[in-house]
């Protein structure tokens, strides 16, 4: 039941940040880079691991150093967009930029 009503809490976060960004693209995209999901994950992680401060640790030293692929993969994003190139080939050019830039992430945090 705990799982279930995470993931609806992180559902109803996902779907009204996506009505934003419809209706206000620049809004949605500002929303969308705010730590809601670290958040979300922080309260998670905290409610099944009160007090374990290494843990919690550990995770926002990983998501402050995975900032940088993510936003190479929005560079890449940006720039092919303004190119007007099909979007399965901007998420893929996207994708394998964050998934090279992921691999030097967790190559240097371990």
């Amino acid at each position: 039941m705990q799982t279930f009503a995470k993931a609806l809490i992180s559902l109803a976060v996902i779907i009204a940040c996506a009505r934003i960004g419809k209706r206000f693209p620049t809004l949605g995209g500002l929303i969308a880079t705010m730590p809601l999901t670290s958040l979300l994950v922080l309260l998670w992680l905290w409610s099944e691991s009160p007090g374990d401060y290494r843990l919690m640790e550990g995770y926002t030293r990983g998501v402050l150093w995975g900032i940088i692929p993510t936003i190479l993969f929005f560079v890449v994003a940006y720039v092919l967009f303004r190119r007007h190139l099909p979007l399965p080939v901007v998420l893929a050019a996207s994708f394998g930029v964050w998934l090279a830039g992921a691999a030097v992430h967790q190559y240097f945090l371990k």
